[in-house]
């Protein structure tokens, strides 16, 4: 029988990503890969809802690899993503990528691989006097392979030029990092599909969990700690809203109500590329949510069976 190479978990937050994905790695001899573009901090626990309890003895991956405050980002995640997969094949298991950071999910499905691209000093030198509108301008005039949509300093817009200048010196690598040339993992994709009314609910019955669990104590402690509020509100949602409560900016209700709205939000925008990378190629095979454990044990038999037939 034809296997996969990796099996992925998507859908919305608050589907129960986590527990399906344990499910299947129990029962398939697989290992988990977060594909949560928070869960990589340690520290930040309750806000990213991490469930570590949930895993039991099914080894997990880039879960706690990067200290609060740090900017992880597709580069560095692409790189562990590849470095861990490519262990847990070598040991007979099978890679559950899970996850609800759509940008993260679908690069690694894609193929990509970002080579390591050092400090480019003469470039560095060249560019030491121009602002961060002009670098700006600057990294426009590359073809856009590396991902820049959190270019929000200087030093950041430095860095970004200097990776795609590197690209357009080494053509055979920036293939490996470009989706249209690079090699599709062969993947089996499964989608938790929910409505959008007991998606809300199980959001709105999430938030006041973390909230009753110390999701504000997480913060102070986190602040406390010597982690930036800035750095903090970066990472959005959760740390975004009560990190303005604890510096007093927002009352709690209004950080209550702020955040349940966002989150409403990230959910919908979720969605929205799951169908749109169903459009860019990569097919998700959608199962509902709420099916129970034998049900869904026996779905995925039959996906897997099917695989490729």
């Amino acid at each position: 029988m034809s296997t996969p190479d990796i099996l992925a978990i998507v859908g919305p937050t608050a589907c129960g990503k986590t527990r399906r994905a344990v499910q299947i790695a129990a029962a398939f001899g697989g290992e988990i890969i977060s594909g949560d573009s928070r869960q990589v901090y340690r520290g930040m626990d309750i806000g990213t809802g991490k469930d570590l309890n949930e895993y039991g003895d099914v080894a997990y991956h880039l879960v706690d690899i990067a200290d609060a405050g740090e900017k992880y980002n597709l580069h560095r995640f692409l790189t562990d993503f590849n470095k861990v997969r490519i262990d847990i094949i070598s040991r007979g298991k099978l890679p559950v990528l899970c996850g609800g950071t759509g940008m993260y999910v679908e690069a690694a499905l894609s193929g990509l691989v970002m080579p390591e691209v050092g400090r480019n000093e003469e470039l560095r030198a060249s560019l030491s006097d121009k602002s961060l509108e002009q670098l700006t301008e600057i990294l426009k005039e590359y073809k856009i392979l590396h991902n820049t949509t959190d270019v929000d300093t200087r030093d950041r817009a430095l860095r970004a030029i200097e990776i795609q200048k590197y690209y357009s010196e080494h053509p055979e690598e920036s293939r490996l990092a470009d989706r249209t040339t690079a090699k599709p993992l062969r993947s089996l994709v499964i989608g938790l599909d929910i409505s959008r009314e007991d998606r809300r609910e199980k959001i709105t019955r999430r938030l006041d969990s973390r909230l009753r669990e110390g999701m504000i104590e997480e913060v102070r402690g986190l602040i406390g700690s010597g982690v930036r509020p800035d750095d903090l509100i970066y990472y959005g949602l959760e740390y975004k809203f009560v990190t303005l409560h604890v510096m007093g900016k927002l009352s709690y209700e209004e950080m209550r109500r702020q955040l349940e709205i966002a989150i409403h939000q990230f959910a919908k925008r979720q969605m929205t590329w799951w169908r749109g990378m169903e459009k860019r190629g990569i097919p998700i095979h959608w199962l509902p949510y709420d099916l129970n454990d034998g049900e869904f044990l026996e779905k995925m038999n039959i996906l897997l069976r099917n695989w490729q037939k």
